[in-house]
């Protein structure tokens, strides 16, 4: 974007909104933003009405910061305008400081409600474990892969709508490294090595995963990949005491089930006790994951352009 058109703030550095009333700066600074990138692409307030199913003095309101700019409103003319993943983080700061919708409002068209219950529940968690044997756990997906594992199970949902859902998992990621939950990651070794995009993508995830286990409160354990690892995935949570302590938590094609009796608590904590008993222990789990790192970036540098 051209500079005229674009203000570039220091990007290391929070957008701190100043208060001045039902017009708030933050609200006009998105809202200039938003009109920046229209113009950079030629498109009329017309068009951009059309994108959000609104009318052209909605949008020319929203530009002037003078209506709230709703979630996936901002989603689907970010992608209208082709805006650049630099340009994005910015907008997503910007959003922050002058939206108080909940979480579940922003992405209430692409959150099943048995969805929503668990979010919930991961903010008052005082542990979280879980496992997976086929694909990276879901908050520890980088957007590139959350975005192509998606695409392959999401089969009717539109480009918009997976923008959604890949957000909505960004915003889940924010409470990793807190104070709480601490969050631990069982994953078999050869998830590590399957493909759900080029081999770039992957390497930045490999990357993700390092950092990650490098994390406050944050731990990555791989099982070695001769292990015999259970089809399934466990999603297991502790609370402190005084709540219900512990639940257990399982999808399925048609929804999920929270598991919350004790017969089945006692299985869930068995096998997480025997895959933590197999993980790769100290030096070899943080070999295992620069082997995966190693690999696809290896492949990356092999593939032209």
């Amino acid at each position: 974007m051209p500079a005229a058109h674009m203000r570039q703030p220091d990007r290391d550095a929070p957008v701190v909104p100043m208060q001045d009333g039902g017009d708030r700066l933050s609200d006009r600074m998105l809202g200039d933003e938003l009109r920046a990138h229209r113009e950079r692409r030629g498109y009329t307030l017309a068009d951009a009405a059309r994108v959000i199913r609104g009318s052209t003095s909605k949008i020319s309101r929203m530009e002037r910061g003078q209506s709230p700019v709703k979630y996936r409103d901002l989603n689907d003319l970010a992608l209208f305008y082709g805006v650049s993943r630099e340009d994005r983080v910015l907008l997503e700061q910007l959003y922050q400081q002058t939206s108080n919708e909940d979480l579940f409002a922003r992405f209430a068209d692409v959150t099943p409600n048995y969805l929503k219950r668990l979010i919930r529940l991961e903010r008052s968690a005082k542990w979280i474990t879980v496992y997976e044997s086929r694909v990276i756990p879901g908050l520890l997906q980088t957007e590139d892969y959350a975005r192509a594992l998606t695409r392959m199970i999401e089969l009717e949902r539109s480009d918009n709508e997976i923008e959604l859902i890949v957000g909505l998992r960004k915003q889940r990621q924010l409470m990793l490294g807190q104070r709480r939950p601490n969050f631990v990651a069982l994953i078999w070794e050869k998830v590590l090595y399957q493909p759900y995009g080029s081999a770039s993508m992957m390497a930045e995830q490999m990357r993700f995963l390092r950092q990650a286990h490098a994390t406050k409160n944050v731990s990555v354990r791989v099982l070695p990949d001769w292990y015999m690892a259970p089809p399934t995935s466990v999603y297991h949570m502790t609370f402190e005491e005084g709540q219900s302590q512990e639940l257990a938590y399982s999808e399925h094609a048609d929804g999920a089930n929270y598991i919350t009796n004790k017969p089945q608590l006692d299985r869930t904590r068995k096998l997480l006790t025997n895959l933590r008993a197999n993980v790769h222990k100290g030096k070899k789990n943080t070999e295992a994951l620069e082997r995966a790192v190693a690999h696809w970036e290896g492949l990356a540098a092999e593939q032209p352009g």
